[in-house]
C-alpha cells in the first residue's frame, strides 16, 4: 500500500480562488497531539492562524454531484447532533469564509478514499477525486469540530492535511447469530465505524443457534431456525424463545444505510459446518437425516451440511437471494470449525469422497468449497473463508481472511492469495480487555488496549511482493458472551479507535503516548452519542501487599493504570476524588480499615475513567470474588459467563473453566481463621467442546449432587473441608456454602474445588470469605 506524502501547503484554494498565503511552519508531535485526530492522517501540517466555525458558517456544495449535497448534508447533521452548532448547506461556488466541499479529477490525493483538507483563516476546503475521500475527509472535519465536550462555535488551527488509508480492508465483524440486534443498532454500529473511516461491516448471519436471514424460497430457515430455546426456559428471566430473523427488505434497508457511509457489508453464510440451524429447519440438507433443535450451546457443535447435489442446490438457490440483496464483490462462506465426525459415519459421504477421488474429509470440504467458489464466480463475485479452507485445498482466487493467528495469512499470502487479518485472541473483540473484578463477560486471556494498537496487520515473514496481498485488518466481534447491543459497545470502543489507527493510518506514525493523549476527544464524542465505550483503560487500580496488610494492619498502597497515561487522584476520607483531590506520585501508606477511592483525569480536569475505589479492612481482604482467584494450575481456559446464555445485564458475571471446575485462594496468613464462607452460584453448561470433550476433567462425589472441597496449599493437598451441594431441581441459583476450618498456621493457599457430574449443571465461585470463630470481623 504506498502513501503518497506532500510538503508544500497550497497558497491558494483548490476551486481556483486566490487566497493570501499562510505561512507553514514544521509540526512537532506535540502540536499534532493536540488536534485530536482518530485514525491520525497520513500526513498533518499545522499553519499559523485560526479559522472559526459558527452557527453562520456555511457549508457549500461546490459541484453538482448529489453525492457531495448527501456528504454535506451528514456532517451538518453530526456537528447539530454533537456540537450544537447548525450550519447551513448551499450550493453555489468558493466563497468565504465558508466550508467548501468539492470532487475535483485534479484533487492532490489520487487514492479513492483519499482527500485533501486545508483550513486557513479565510476557510476550510476539502477536495476529493471520489465520494468516499470527499467522505472521510468530512468525517475528519467533523474531529477538528469536535476536539472537547464544549457545545457552540469552534476555532479551527491552520492546517493542511493529505490523507489516504494504508489498507482498503478495515473490517468490523458482528455475530447477529448467537445473539440478535435490531436494524437501529446495526445502524447506530454503522454510524460509528464511518466516523472511524472503516469500510467493511462483514455480517455473520448463520450459524448453530440461529439463521438470521429471510429466505424466500426456504421458509423454514426463519421458522424454525431463528429461533432456539434456551436452557431453563422461562424461569430466572430466561425467555420461553430465543432469536428473531431480518427481512429482506430490512437488509437492503441495511445496505443501502452502509454504503451512504461507505461501508460496503460482506454476508457471512457459514458451510459446511455451524450448520445445525439449517438442519433444524431443513434436515434433508444434512448428513443424518434427523431433525436436532436449534442449539443452546456454544462452541463446536457437529452438524455439517451433506454433499450430494440437492444440498448443493439448496446452497446455490441461498445464494442466489443473499447476493440479489447484497453487492458486495466478496461472499463470505465460512468453512471454520467443520468437524468430520458426521461425514465419516455416513457411507453415503464416505461413497462421495471416494467416488471424487478425494484422500479424506478436509479434501472434501475443499471440494464443496472450490465448487461454491466457482459458483460465486461465474455470478461476478469472490469467495472469502476463514483460514480452515487452505486446509482442504482453496479456489485459486480466494481470499482468506486469517483467525487461528496469522499461520493462516502467511501461508494464503505466500501462495498469492489475498488476506484479511483477523487473528485471535488479538483482534477478537469478545476477549476481555482488562481482568480487573468489575469488568464484563469475555474470554481470557485479556487483549487491552495498548495490544490492539500494537497489532501489525502485514506479518515480517511475507516479502514486499507477498505483502501486497495483505488487503488489512478486522476485529471480530462474536456475541456469545455479548447479549446485547450495550456489550457489544462496551467491548468495541474504544479498541475500535486504535483499530482504525492500525488500518488507516502509516505504520511509522503510530505511537502509543500520542494515542492516548488524543482519546480524552474520543471520549467526549462517544459520549455525546451515547456509546458505551469502556474505561478499562484508564480505570484506576489500587493495589497493596494483602498479607502484608493482614499482618500489621497497614497497607502499603500504590495506583496504576493499564494505559500508564492520565492524572491518578485519590482519597482516604470517603469522599468522591476530583481534580482537586490530592494527586498520586509514589506509594503511600494507609491504616487499615480506610477506603481507597481513585480515579484518571485527562489534563483538562474531565475523566478518562469513573471513580473506582476498594475497601481495605480484615474482613474485605479475606473476602474474594471468585473472578480475583486463578485457575488452578494445569489449564488455562477461563471465561467470564453471564448467569444465564441470554442475561441482558452486564453485571453480574462469574469466572469459569469448563474443563476444570478448580480454583486458587491466594496463600494467606491463616492464623486464627476458623471457617469458610462461599456464595456459590450454579449456571448452564450449555458449551459444545466437540472433540475436546475428552479434557474436561470429571472427580468423584461422595454426595448425590457433588460437593465443593477445600484442599490446603494445592489440589491434590489435605481435605479441610467438604460442602455438599443442593439439589438442582429444588434450589436457587445463588446459594452459600459454610464450613469450619481446622486450625492452621502460617501462610497457606487453598484450592476449591467442584465435584458435581459432568453432565450437569456448571457451578461458579461468587465470593469467597475467610473467617474468624465464625464471624466477618
Amino acid at each position: 500500500m504506498t502513501r503518497r506524502l506532500f510538503s508544500l501547503f497550497c497558497a491558494c484554494l483548490l476551486t481556483g480562488a486566490a487566497v493570501a498565503a499562510t505561512p507553514v511552519r514544521a509540526t512537532p508531535a506535540a502540536a499534532k497531539d493536540s488536534i485530536s485526530l482518530i485514525p491520525l492522517p497520513a500526513q498533518l501540517t499545522v499553519a499559523d492562524g485560526k479559522f472559526k466555525v459558527d452557527p453562520y458558517t456555511p457549508i457549500v456544495v461546490a459541484d453538482h454531484a448529489g453525492s457531495t449535497r448527501r456528504t454535506a448534508r451528514y456532517l451538518a447533521e453530526l456537528i447539530a447532533r454533537t456540537r450544537g452548532l447548525h450550519l447551513l448547506v448551499k450550493q453555489g461556488t468558493a466563497t468565504t469564509p465558508a466550508i467548501v466541499l468539492r470532487l475535483d479529477p485534479r484533487a492532490p490525493v489520487a487514492n479513492r478514499e483519499g482527500y485533501a483538507l486545508d483550513v486557513t483563516p479565510q476557510g476550510i476546503r476539502i477536495t476529493a477525486r471520489d465520494d468516499a475521500g470527499l467522505f472521510y475527509g468530512a468525517m475528519t472535519l467533523w474531529q477538528l469540530l469536535t476536539p472537547d465536550a464544549q457545545h457552540g462555535a469552534v476555532q479551527v488551527p491552520a492546517m493542511q492535511i493529505r490523507d489516504q488509508p494504508r489498507f482498503t480492508w478495515r473490517g468490523l465483524m458482528l455475530d447477529s447469530a448467537r445473539h440478535f440486534q435490531s436494524v437501529a443498532e446495526i445502524e447506530r454500529l454503522l454510524d460509528q465505524m464511518a466516523e472511524h473511516k472503516l469500510n467493511v461491516f462483514h455480517w455473520h448471519l448463520t450459524d448453530d443457534q440461529g439463521w438470521r436471514i429471510q429466505i424466500k424460497r426456504y421458509p423454514e430457515l426463519t421458522r424454525i431456525g431463528a429461533w432456539r430455546t434456551p436452557p431453563d426456559a422461562g424461569h430466572d428471566g430466561e425467555p420461553q424463545h430465543y432469536g428473531g430473523f431480518y427481512t429482506q427488505d430490512e437488509i437492503r434497508h441495511v445496505v443501502a444505510y452502509a454504503a451512504a457511509r461507505q461501508i460496503t457489508v460482506v454476508p457471512e453464510i457459514d458451510m459446511p459446518g455451524h450448520a445445525q440451524a439449517v438442519v433444524a429447519a431443513y434436515p434433508q440438507f444434512g448428513v443424518t437425516g434427523q431433525r436436532p433443535p436449534v442449539s443452546v450451546d456454544w462452541g463446536v457443535n457437529p452438524y455439517l451440511y451433506n454433499v450430494d447435489d440437492a444440498t448443493f442446490r439448496f446452497i446455490t438457490n441461498v445464494l442466489d437471494e443473499v447476493m440479489a440483496l447484497f453487492p458486495s464483490k466478496y461472499i463470505h462462506v465460512g468453512g471454520d470449525e467443520a468437524v468430520k465426525d458426521q461425514w465419516q459415519a455416513a457411507p453415503a459421504v464416505q461413497a462421495k469422497m471416494h467416488a471424487l477421488g478425494l484422500k479424506d474429509e478436509d479434501a472434501l470440504q475443499g471440494w464443496l468449497i472450490d465448487r461454491v467458489g466457482k459458483y460465486l464466480d461465474a455470478h461476478g463475485r469472490r469467495l472469502i473463508g476463514w483460514d480452515e479452507i487452505l486446509d482442504g485445498g482453496v479456489p485459486a482466487d480466494a481470499t482468506v481472511m486469517s483467525w487461528r493467528g496469522t499461520k493462516g495469512a502467511i501461508k494464503a499470502a505466500q501462495a498469492g492469495h489475498d488476506v484479511v487479518l483477523s487473528p485471535a485472541p488479538d483482534l477478537y473483540l469478545d476477549q476481555l480487555q482488562s481482568d480487573r473484578a468489575d469488568e464484563t463477560a469475555g474470554r481470557i486471556p485479556v487483549r487491552d488496549l495498548a495490544s490492539v494498537y500494537a497489532f501489525e496487520p502485514v506479518p515480517k515473514e511475507l516479502d514486499a511482493a507477498q505483502a501486497q496481498h495483505v488487503l488489512g485488518a478486522q476485529a471480530n466481534a462474536w456475541t456469545e458472551h455479548m447479549p446485547t447491543m450495550k456489550h457489544v459497545e462496551h467491548a468495541a470502543f474504544p479498541r475500535l479507535a486504535a483499530l482504525s489507527e492500525v488500518d488507516w493510518s502509516p505504520a511509522a506514525a503510530r505511537d502509543w503516548n500520542s494515542f492516548t493523549s488524543r482519546l480524552p476527544a474520543q471520549f467526549a464524542r462517544y459520549r455525546a452519542q451515547g456509546i458505551g465505550y469502556a474505561d478499562s483503560a484508564f480505570a484506576p487500580d489500587i493495589a497493596l501487599d494483602r498479607n502484608a496488610a493482614l499482618t500489621s494492619g497497614m497497607a502499603q498502597v500504590s495506583l496504576s493504570n493499564q494505559a500508564g497515561s492520565g492524572v491518578l487522584r485519590y482519597t482516604l476520607d470517603g469522599s468522591m476524588p476530583g481534580r482537586d483531590s490530592p494527586e498520586y506520585r509514589a506509594p503511600f501508606a494507609a491504616k487499615l480499615p480506610v477506603t481507597v477511592r481513585a480515579v484518571t483525569l485527562a489534563p483538562d480536569g474531565s475523566m478518562l475513567a469513573a471513580p473506582r475505589e476498594r475497601v481495605l479492612s480484615r474482613a474485605a481482604l479475606l473476602s474474594l470474588g471468585g473472578n480475583q482467584m486463578p485457575n488452578c494450575p494445569g489449564s488455562d481456559f477461563r471465561l467470564r459467563v453471564q448467569p444465564l446464555p441470554d442475561a441482558t445485564s452486564p453485571a453480574p458475571v462469574y469466572s469459569i473453566n469448563v474443563f476444570n471446575t478448580c480454583q486458587l485462594y491466594p496463600a494467606t496468613p491463616m492464623d486464627g481463621l476458623a471457617s469458610i464462607h462461599v456464595d456459590a452460584v450454579r449456571l448452564e453448561r450449555n458449551f459444545a467442546l466437540a472433540h475436546e470433550q475428552k479434557l474436561v476433567v470429571s472427580r468423584p462425589q461422595a454426595t448425590p449432587f457433588g460437593e465443593l472441597v477445600v484442599h490446603l496449599d494445592q489440589c491434590d493437598g489435605p481435605v479441610l473441608a467438604s460442602m455438599p451441594l443442593p439439589d438442582p431441581a429444588h434450589s436457587a441459583r445463588h446459594f452459600a456454602l459454610d464450613a469450619t476450618l481446622p486450625a492452621q498456621h502460617g501462610e497457606h493457599a487453598l484450592c476449591l474445588i467442584y465435584t458435581a457430574p459432568t453432565d450437569g449443571p456448571l457451578y461458579a465461585l461468587d465470593r469467597v470469605a475467610l473467617m474468624l470463630d465464625g464471624t466477618t470481623r
